[in-house]
């Protein structure tokens, strides 16, 4: 009897988890023909080097898959001096082909953070990467 009502339990559950689930490739980011979620990798790009009060590009490059993804709904980038609570939160603009940038200056020579905030196709990713100002790697 007991494992009558625990399979009974797990059917209905997987019905409901079932009910519940998107099958919407653009909202959920899912292979429609696989049902896997294709995860969304976004790459943080930066100049080598940096010297404070120089403007530069901070670039996230957005893609799904093979695919590029030119149809994010936001692109943010929050940056910070390390060991500060000031951030900074710049909204990133479409150039092409999955790349968004900001265009920003450092004020100071210091360990800097960037956190690219990345929402696309349903999936949110916010990848974080430090780099330095006014020395070289």
């Amino acid at each position: 009897m007991r494992k009558w009502v625990l399979l009974l339990f797990a059917v209905v559950f997987g019905l409901v988890v079932a009910a519940c689930s998107g099958n919407n490739k653009e909202e959920t980011g899912k292979s429609e023909a696989s049902g896997v979620s294709v995860p969304l990798d976004v790459a943080i790009r930066l100049p080598k080097t940096i010297q404070p009060n120089q403007e530069v590009k901070v670039e996230a490059v957005v893609t799904q898959g093979r695919e590029k993804v030119d149809d994010a709904e936001e692109v943010k980038f929050e940056i910070w001096k390390k060991g500060q609570e000031k951030h900074k939160m710049l909204t990133g603009k479409h150039e092409k082909d999955g790349v968004y940038s900001v265009q920003t200056a450092f004020a100071e020579k210091g360990t800097y953070v960037v956190v690219s905030h990345v929402t696309a196709r349903g999936i949110h990713n916010m990848p974080e990467k430090e780099f330095l100002v006014g020395q070289s790697k």
